[in-house]
C-alpha cells in the first residue's frame, strides 16, 4: 500500500479504538499521524462481518458502546463522529438476567422503576441499591482520576490534595477500600435476593474478574450507573461504521491509516525510537514518538530491539500472564427470538445464568483447564436495537461465553473428549457450541425452529483474528488487581511509558484496562499535547 509521505511525527502500531481516539486527538492538534495495522481492515477488534449469511451484519468482536458513550473520548469526538455518519440506536429495556429456571429480572434507564421492581423481590433490595448509586456518584469523580491517571508522582499528589480537599480524607480511604472488595461480598451484604444478584454478578467477568475476586465490586457499581446513564447503545449499521468515521477524522486532518503493514521492528538509536521497519522492508521516520497498541508480548518480545530493553523489563514481559479464553456464537434466525418470558423480547442484551454461584462455579471450572459444566452466556439482540443489521423478520443474535479455559485439560460435564494437546479444534469448538446452544433452546421457544446458520469463534479462532487476543484472553490480559492500574502491564511502571525513549504503550495490556472507553489512548494523548 502506498503512503503519501514516509515519516510523521507519531506512528501508531496497531489501529484498536486506543489508536483511534489517540490518533484523531493529535491529528486535531495538527500533529501527523500514521497508523500501520498488519491486518486488512482497522479497528482492532471493531469490526463487522457477514459471519453467516448475505444479509446479516455481525458484530465479529467487540459490539456494545456504554463505557465509550461515557467516556473523555467521546466527549472530545462524538460530535465529530456523529458528522461523519456515527449514530448510536439504543433500547429502552438495556439489560436483564434469565436463570435456567425461567425467572428473569430485568434492568431498565428509569432508577425509580428499577427500585421499585428490587423492592418487589425482596423487602429493601431497591432502597439499598439506591443507596448504592448515590453513594458512587458522590465519589465518581475520584473514579474517573483513577482511571486517568498516569501514576507519576506529581499527578498522584496533585490528585489526593483534590479529593482530600472536596471529601475528605475518611472518604477518600473508604473509596479505595471499597474499591479492593469482591462482587461477591459487596452482593451479599446489600441485596437478599438472588434474581438480583444474578443480574449484576456476571458483569464481573466483563472485567475479566471472577466475583469472588478483589477488586470485582467495582463493576456492580459501575455497571448500573452506566446503564442507567447509557443504555447498551450499538452503532447503526455495525461497529465497522464507528472505525469508518475515525478514519474519516484522521485523514481529513492529514493523518494516514494503512492496513496490511505488518511492523516487523522499531529502530532505536542512542536509546530513542527513531521510527520503524515492516516486515516488507520499508522504513517510517517517527520526529515524536512510536506508539504501540500491543501486548508486553509484542513490544518487548518482538518489537523492541532486545538490547534496548532492560533486563528486569524483559522478564516481567515474559511473566505477564493472560487471562482466560472467550468464544462468541453468531446466529442468523428466520424470524426474532422468543423467549419463555415473553417480556425478554424487549431486552437488548441479557445474560443466562445460574445465579452468582453460578457464574463463580463456571469461572473456577475454566480457570482449572476445565470445559464449564454451565457457563455464563452473554446474549446480545442486535437486531432488536438495530433493524438495519439483518434482513425484513429476520434477526441475528451475537452470543458470547467468556469463561473457557485457554487450554483444555477435561470437560466438566464429562461429554466431550478433549484433545490431548489441550488446544481448541474445531470438534471441541463446535461440540462446546453445541452446549451453549441446547441450553438456550430452554429459555428461547423457537430458537432451533429458527436458526439459518450460525458461526463459531473459538478461543483459537479469535487470535487467529487478532494477535493481541493471546490465547483468546480479550481483555489483554490477567485483570486481577497485581496486573491492574498502576500494575498494568508491569509493578511499579508510569501508565504509557516505557524503557525506550519516544516509545509509548497503550490499549488493554495497559492502565486502566480494555473496555471500549479507550482510557489509556485519551490519557496518552492528553500527556503528549
Amino acid at each position: 500500500m502506498s503512503i503519501s509521505a514516509p515519516d510523521a511525527d507519531y506512528i501508531f502500531v496497531g489501529s484498536g479504538i486506543n489508536s483511534l481516539v489517540c490518533a484523531a486527538m493529535l491529528a486535531a492538534r495538527d500533529q501527523r499521524v500514521l497508523i500501520l495495522e498488519r491486518n486488512t481492515r482497522p479497528g482492532g477488534c471493531i469490526r463487522t462481518d457477514a459471519l453467516t449469511m448475505p444479509g446479516f451484519s455481525h458484530d465479529s468482536l467487540s459490539s456494545w458502546y456504554p463505557a465509550f458513550l461515557g467516556s473523555r473520548a467521546h466527549a472530545v469526538l462524538g460530535t465529530s463522529l456523529q458528522l461523519r455518519g456515527v449514530q448510536f440506536v439504543n433500547s429502552d429495556a438495556p439489560l436483564a438476567v434469565a436463570l435456567d429456571d425461567g425467572r428473569h429480572f430485568m434492568l431498565r434507564r428509569d432508577r425509580s422503576a428499577n427500585v421499585a421492581a428490587m423492592n418487589a423481590c425482596s423487602a429493601g433490595d431497591g432502597d439499598r441499591y439506591l443507596a448504592m448509586l448515590k453513594e458512587f456518584e458522590r465519589v465518581v469523580d475520584l473514579f474517573g482520576q483513577l482511571i486517568e491517571s498516569d501514576f507519576s508522582a506529581s499527578t498522584l499528589l496533585r490528585d489526593a490534595c483534590r479529593a482530600i480537599r472536596k471529601h475528605g480524607l475518611a472518604v477518600l480511604f473508604g473509596f479505595y477500600g471499597a474499591s479492593l472488595q469482591s462482587a461477591r461480598d459487596l452482593l451479599d451484604a446489600t441485596f437478599r435476593s438472588d434474581l438480583v444478584k444474578a443480574l449484576l454478578a456476571p458483569w464481573a467477568l466483563h472485567a475479566g474478574l471472577s466475583p469472588d475476586a478483589a477488586g470485582s465490586a467495582l463493576m456492580m457499581r459501575l455497571l448500573p450507573f452506566s446503564v442507567e446513564l447509557f443504555g447498551m447503545p450499538l452503532v447503526r449499521g455495525g461497529s465497522a461504521c464507528l472505525v469508518d468515521a475515525f478514519c474519516s477524522l484522521i485523514t481529513e486532518q492529514r493523518g494516514e491509516v494503512c492496513t496490511d503493514t505488518d511492523v516487523a521492528v522499531i529502530e532505536v538509536h542512542a536509546g530513542r525510537a527513531t521510527g520503524v521497519r515492516t516486515a516488507d522492508g520499508r522504513r517510517f521516520m517517527a520526529r515524536r514518538g512510536v506508539i504501540c497498541n500491543v501486548t508486553p508480548g509484542q513490544l518487548y518480545g518482538r518489537l523492541l530491539p532486545e538490547a534496548s530493553v532492560p533486563a528486569r523489563i524483559a522478564a516481567a514481559a515474559s511473566e505477564f500472564r493472560h487471562g482466560r479464553g472467550c468464544m462468541q456464537i453468531h446466529l442468523a434466525l428466520d424470524r426474532p427470538p422468543r423467549w419463555v418470558s415473553p417480556e425478554l423480547d424487549t431486552v437488548a442484551y441479557l445474560h443466562v445464568t445460574d445465579g452468582l454461584d453460578g457464574v463463580s462455579r463456571a469461572v473456577n471450572e475454566a480457570t482449572c483447564g476445565l470445559l464449564p459444566r454451565r457457563s455464563t452466556i452473554a446474549v446480545g439482540h442486535s437486531s432488536l436495537v438495530d433493524p438495519s443489521r439483518a434482513p425484513a423478520g429476520k434477526s441475528i443474535l451475537w452470543l458470547q461465553i467468556l469463561d473457557l479455559p485457554k487450554r483444555i485439560r477435561g470437560d466438566a460435564a464429562e461429554r466431550i473428549k478433549t484433545p490431548a494437546d489441550g488446544r481448541w479444534n474445531q470438534d471441541i469448538r463446535e461440540a462446546y457450541a453445541d452446549r451453549i446452544m441446547e441450553r438456550l433452546a430452554r429459555l428461547i421457544v423457537n430458537l432451533e425452529s429458527s436458526v439459518l446458520a450460525r458461526r463459531v469463534l473459538s478461543p483459537a479462532d479469535l487470535e487467529t483474528m487478532n494477535v493481541n487476543l493471546v490465547g483468546g484472553d480479550p481483555f489483554g490480559g490477567d485483570c486481577n488487581l497485581d496486573q491492574a492500574m498502576f500494575c498494568r502491564p508491569f509493578k511499579g511502571g508510569r501508565a504509557w511509558r516505557t524503557p525506550v525513549a519516544n516509545v509509548f504503550h497503550i490499549g488493554a495490556s495497559t492502565h486502566p484496562g480494555h473496555n471500549l472507553g479507550a482510557g489509556s489512548g485519551y490519557g496518552l494523548a492528553q500527556r503528549l499535547a
